[in-house]
């Protein structure tokens, strides 16, 4: 039993970037801890890529400690190819949270968009702008970070939902 704030890690999964974001949940209040991109050289194997992912996710959880992680579904595009790297940078950064022994939940893209903005189908920027209203501390420079963060915020709020219906 976690007593006082709950640290979460927001993952927004990508190969190029992989975004993160950490956010303290105190009840229904949301303080802002940090974020940033997980860069990936496009020059290097596809096996170096997912290591540094991997890497780079597990020193997040060494250096922040959060308590929980949450992590944005593969959603299927046009491109099959695509959408086969993106599920592989995904797995990379599940097993990197798993390692740690965090408890981990997914998402749809959707349900992120419709619990921080309230429109499943929200543009990136709309994302953005409700990140930061919700987060005014925050200092998000890519949309991965602040879909991330995004993330974060929408496990805060089920996690908080599930609380209460089991009370």
């Amino acid at each position: 039993m976690i007593l006082g704030p709950i640290r979460i890690l927001g993952v927004d999964p990508g190969l190029r970037n992989t975004g993160w974001g950490l956010i303290e949940a105190a009840g229904s209040r949301l303080s802002f801890v940090g974020c940033g991109s997980i860069r990936t050289d496009a020059q290097t194997s596809l096996a170096e890529r997912l290591a540094a992912i991997h890497r780079g996710l597990a020193d997040l959880v060494d250096r922040n400690a959060p308590h929980e992680a949450a992590v944005e579904e593969t959603f299927v595009n046009r491109d099959a190819q695509s959408t086969l790297k993106l599920g592989q940078a995904r797995g990379a950064a599940i097993a990197a949270l798993a390692v740690k022994n965090l408890p981990v939940s997914e998402y749809a893209a959707n349900l992120i968009k419709k619990t921080v903005v309230g429109a499943g189908h929200a543009e990136k920027a709309q994302v953005a702008m409700m990140v930061r209203m919700l987060l005014p501390a925050s200092n998000a420079a890519s949309p991965d970070a602040a879909d991330a963060l995004a993330v974060a915020i929408c496990h805060a709020q089920h996690r908080a939902a599930r609380a209460r219906g089991a009370a």
